[in-house]
């Protein structure tokens, strides 16, 4: 029997990523096929497309690191980016206890890597869990368990003995760490924005690059070989003048290293295309960066390079796939959004969704 909470739904429209005109139904909240007496018509014409991702923010941070700890405020978060057709995120590291979310059907899923790992005083106060590098494989095993099959290093920050970027974790222990996560069943992500503590996170088996700035053509190759995804953020990137500007005084050679990926992002999340490392969409959004950016963040990765149709996949049916979310298929969860004109055309479309179906649900 049908769910009485549930609405049948009819939609028909050009379906990506496949570009054929098909109609669909809603039951009980999932997709078919097969036609369903009795639904609604809630869309006639247009795109669907399978639900966007952000494929990094952090829910629970505010304007200026504050904590968001309110479920007001976390909801407001999440609808933020819901209203840009967001109906998933994978949530890079918070501090707060976003549990809660799971409960409300109107909000989109998060796929959750618990909190940050860095090294003592080597992090933004507060957002991670210290530990030195004998703690880490059990931290990795605690922040496993805690997720939803994630986990975030902090793989290079400031050095203030250096005055520069540099690794945070020696190549033995990252092996032992990576080892303890996959054996937990989560994969394994880290901060980096440098080059210098690539080949060690790499080498012992990392799933995923955040920012990636530092990448360079032969990491970028063992990252193809190795089927290692990277998530540029590039709306986050464009900070990276502001950060070196802020750090000048004390740390003039990181200001000046901070300045040099600027000027290089665009080229690296290129090659990184061009050597066939998987590459999705995410903004960063939480403390500095608003939510709901993810339609800026796809035509960054246009602008540097990468085809339309693959940047919109990257924040679309690929990165769902990678997250081991369904798209439009039969029997998969109603997660659509549904736009006036072809995305893959013209990214300009995404930040227009005028039709959203979440679990089910028009909202």
């Amino acid at each position: 029997m049908s769910d009485p909470r549930l609405p049948d739904l009819h939609l028909s429209g050009v379906v990506l990523p496949a570009g054929e005109h098909r109609d669909l139904w809603v039951r009980d909240g999932r997709i078919t096929f097969e036609p369903v007496p009795g639904a609604e018509t809630v869309g006639a014409g247009g795109w669907l497309l399978p639900g966007l991702v952000d494929a990094h923010c952090h829910v629970g941070i505010g304007r200026g690191g504050v904590f968001v700890e309110d479920l007001a405020g976390l909801r407001e978060q999440a609808l933020a980016e819901r209203a840009a057709g967001v109906l998933a995120l994978r949530d890079c590291g918070s501090p707060v206890d976003t549990r809660a979310l799971d409960d409300e059907p109107d909000l989109p899923r998060i796929v959750r890597a618990g909190r940050h790992i860095a090294r003592t005083r080597r992090y933004l106060p507060g957002l991670g869990v210290e530990r030195e590098p004998g703690d880490l494989v059990a931290e990795v095993r605690v922040q496993a368990r805690r997720g939803d099959g994630w986990v975030k290093l902090v793989g290079d920050w400031i050095d203030r003995g250096v005055g520069d970027l540099a690794p945070e974790w020696p190549a033995d222990v990252l092996a032992a760490a990576m080892a303890a996560a996959h054996e937990e069943g989560a994969r394994v992500t880290a901060h980096t924005f440098g080059t210098d503590a690539l080949p060690d996170l790499i080498r012992a088996g990392i799933d995923c690059i955040e920012h990636g700035t530092g990448l360079t053509e032969d990491l970028l190759a063992e990252m193809a070989a190795r089927g290692t995804a990277v998530v540029p953020t590039l709306v986050n990137v464009e900070n990276f003048p502001g950060f070196a500007e802020a750090g000048e005084k004390r740390f003039p050679t990181y200001a000046s290293t901070m300045r040099r990926l600027y000027a290089g992002a665009g080229a690296v999340v290129r090659a990184a295309y061009e050597a066939g490392v998987p590459v999705f969409a995410g903004t960063d959004a939480g403390g500095g960066i608003e939510h709901g950016r993810i339609a800026e963040e796809v035509w960054a990765l246009c602008q540097a390079g990468i085809p339309a149709e693959a940047a919109l996949a990257g924040a679309s049916w690929a990165a769902r796939e990678w997250l081991g979310l369904r798209g439009i298929e039969e029997g998969a969860p109603a997660d659509v959004v549904v736009y006036d004109a072809d995305p893959r055309a013209d990214l300009g479309t995404l930040a227009r969704p005028v039709l959203t179906v979440l679990r089910g649900r028009v909202v």
